[in-house]
This record gives structure tokens, sequence and C-alpha cells, in this order.
């Protein structure tokens, strides 16, 4: 039973971070747009630790790690390319014609809502196989999604929706990581061993995450200077995830 309050506490926190667009609104949009793009350094640099550092050594340790574990890891990969491949199509066919840019926020909204959910059976699947683990993932989980929320934040508020509606339908999206929590608690009661499929799916979601939508965003900034200082903060996101290592 408390491991079961551990894992919704935690998911809730996560699902806090969508709040984090409060901070944003008074921010002139040059800061803005220089203070994200390092949190997405961080971030980038926190899902890669928290891959190759924490979920798939445990994953080794606990169960090995042959053809299976491989092939959870690459549908974690392909479920979240599937999940960005119906939201981008969705936008491209919502936000085209005259008076459908509500219809592109709320399109918004749903897609943020699925990867929440997945979000929190990451979450919870990582305490089923740990306590440290769960902190750790949960950890990466909220460094992920403070950009991510600014972010969503900001397309609401230019597809329409106030400031005040925004921040509050983005925060009962973000809770359908409870529900996935919910799920993935629910899965461990009737499957042996849940823990092994969803440590490398995981791990999967954070690779596919880091390098296909955080990275490519950094690469869009050429100065050497700014460049240097979003490798310094990717790497800072990768030595936290250490040094979780060395707290345990």
């Amino acid at each position: 039973m408390d491991e079961i309050f551990l894992i919704l506490g935690s998911v809730f926190l996560v699902s806090i971070a969508s709040l984090v667009g409060i901070a944003a609104i008074g921010l002139r949009e040059k800061v803005f747009r220089k203070i994200v793009l390092y949190l997405v350094s961080f971030s980038a640099g926190a899902l890669f630790g928290g891959a190759f550092i924490h979920l798939l050594p445990e994953t080794a340790r606990e169960f090995g790690f042959g053809v299976e574990a491989s092939l959870l890891v690459l549908a974690g990969i392909v479920l979240f390319f599937v999940i960005e491949k119906v939201i981008h199509w969705h936008h491209c066919h919502l936000a085209t014609p005259a008076g459908t840019v509500h219809s592109f926020g709320y399109m918004n909204l749903l897609g943020d809502a699925v990867h929440n959910f997945v979000d929190g059976l990451m979450i919870a699947g990582s305490y089923l196989a740990g306590f440290s683990l769960g902190v750790t993932t949960t950890v990466a989980v909220l460094l992920h999604e403070i950009p991510q929320e600014i972010g969503d934040f900001a397309v609401l508020v230019h597809s329409g929706f106030s400031r005040k509606k925004a921040l509050c339908f983005n925060f009962l999206s973000a809770l359908t990581a409870v529900l996935g929590a919910v799920a993935a608690v629910a899965m461990s009661a009737f499957v042996e061993n849940a823990a092994f499929f969803l440590l490398p799916f995981t791990a999967g979601g954070f690779i596919y995450i880091a390098g296909s939508d955080l990275i490519p965003e950094l690469k869009k900034c050429i100065p050497v200077r700014e460049s240097l200082l979003q490798l310094v903060a990717m790497l800072c996101g990768i030595s936290v995830m250490f040094l979780l290592v060395l707290l345990e």
C-alpha cells in the first residue's frame, strides 16, 4: 500500500510540472527562448543518463539483457514514434484550414495526454522494480516535463486559449499520468515480473524523446557560445543521473 501512495505521489508531482507556465508568463520572449533551450539541453542529458546509467543496467542486473530486452527497448522507441506521427498528422490536417486554431490547441492537449499516460506507466514500472530506480525515473521525467510543459503552454496560448485556461487544461492533460500509473500497478498484479517489460520499454521511450525530440531542437542553434553552454547543460543532466547512482 505504501508503494502505491509513493507511485501516485511521484506521478502527481510530475503532473504539477504542467503549471510551470506560471513562471513563464512574466518573462520576455527573448529571455524565455534562451532559458528553454538550456532546459531542453539539461533534460536531454537527464533522459540519456536515466536510460543508460539506470534503466538498462537495472534490466541487465535483474533479468539479463538478451534479445527480448532489446526488442522491448525498440518497442518503446517505435511506440513513441507512432504516437508522434499520429499527432503530427492531425496537426498538419487541422492547422491549415481557416478558423481551426482552437482545434489545433485541443489536438495538442490530446497528444500531451497520451504522452503523460505513458510517463505514468514508466514511473510506476520503475518503482515496481525498486525504490531508487523509481526516484531516478521520476527525476528524469520531471526534468523533461519542465521544458515540454512550457512549450505546451505557449502552444495553447498561441491557439487562442487565455493564459488561465491554458494552465488549467494543461494540468488536466497532465493528470492522465495518474491513469498510466494505475494501469501499470494493475498490470503488475496480473503479469509476473512486469518490471521486465516496463524497464527496457521506459529506456526506449527516454532514448527516443532525447534523441528525436530534444537533440534536433538544440542543433538549430549555431553560435559557438550558445552551443557550448548547451553542451555543459547536457553534461550537467547526465551528471545528475550519475550522482543519483552514488547516492543509492
